[in-house]
């Protein structure tokens, strides 16, 4: 609890140095910036929360430890980069199982971060243009307060920089669409699927980009009709998808990093490599399957030893107990 409303009483203080003791403020923005604190404080306190558990708090220590390394820095020094890259920008190992489900990730993922990287700088009175005139086109983007890019209105890149919110909610409409639909048509992933931990979330995203796509549609091709009704239904979107952000499935945005740090911790470790008890086939290094067995047994798991079997052996385990007890009895 203390550690989330110290987050929240930090970005509190950088909303208010940031737009310049408040001078550059938008007030019309106010319940974004509001949603963003509580925001802020939930995953936070949730984050404790995560990393007060055995397991959790011990892949904390060794990702983070692996990823701050002064040795792994300078024997693989762009290990950390290329781990980011691969894992927490592409997530090649969503390629993996499906490519479509891969790039329909992407296409949320980068459009998140899209909107995420333009929204919530406005929202704290961040990010400010300026004109020359009333009528521009010629604008300036100041970032705290100090110019930083000027650029035509009319210009491709005037363009994208007012439109930037459009082509992120595109994005996602795709990639939450296709997931929908999967979840709705898919059997395998329908099957375990909940509401408000698996269909929410993707109505929120597509909710959110909507209305927010119906906004520019309004402000262009209707003269504002209907803008005020549809600023209001995407602000309450919005707020609400921000204060359930840290306490349902969107929580996996937070703790994704650290998991980019145990690969880290797998990839540097090059010990000696742990083979599979019964058919002596390389599982992972020594390091890492011990950790694992260290966490099974915080976790009163009294198997960890399996921790050192194949996942094939233990595919066959599994069939054979199967076999003995379960099927004589049919």
């Amino acid at each position: 609890m203390i550690v989330g409303v110290v987050t929240a009483l930090v970005l509190c203080a950088a909303i208010y140095l940031g737009s310049r003791g408040l001078h550059n403020f938008d007030s019309a923005l106010a319940a974004y910036a509001i949603a963003s604190v509580f925001l802020a404080f939930g995953i936070a306190y949730r984050y404790t929360v995560w990393i007060s558990s055995p397991g959790a708090r011990r892949l904390f220590r060794k990702g983070w430890g692996a990823a701050l390394s002064w040795q792994n820095l300078r024997r693989t020094p762009t290990a950390l980069p290329r781990m980011i890259a691969t894992y927490l920008g592409f997530q090649k190992f969503l390629g993996a199982r499906s490519r479509a489900r891969w790039a329909a990730h992407q296409l949320i993922f980068w459009g998140c971060l899209l909107a995420a990287a333009i929204t919530f700088p406005l929202t704290w009175g961040w990010f400010t243009f300026t004109a020359n005139t009333g009528a521009g086109p010629q604008y300036t983007m100041n970032i705290w307060g100090f110019g930083v890019v000027k650029f035509n209105a009319l210009s491709l890149l005037g363009w994208l920089l007012f439109h930037g919110l459009d082509v992120a909610a595109v994005l996602v409409v795709a990639g939450a669409t296709y997931f929908l639909i999967r979840r709705m048509r898919d059997r395998e992933a329908s099957t375990g699927q909940r509401f408000g931990y698996d269909l929410a979330p993707l109505l929120a995203l597509i909710i959110i980009s909507v209305t927010g796509l119906l906004l520019t549609f309004s402000s262009v091709f209707l003269h504002g009709g209907g803008y005020e009704f549809l600023a209001v239904l995407h602000m309450a979107a919005v707020v609400l998808t921000l204060l359930y952000l840290p306490f349902g499935k969107f929580f996996h945005i937070a703790q994704r990093p650290a998991a980019v740090g145990m690969q880290l911790f797998k990839y540097t470790e090059h010990g000696e490599i742990r083979h599979c008890r019964n058919c002596g086939e390389p599982i992972d290094t020594t390091a890492y399957v011990d950790n694992l067995r260290a966490t099974m047994r915080d976790l009163k798991l009294n198997f960890d030893q399996l921790a050192e079997v194949c996942p094939r052996c233990k595919r066959l385990r599994r069939g054979q107990a199967y076999r003995t007890t379960v099927k004589p009895g049919f």
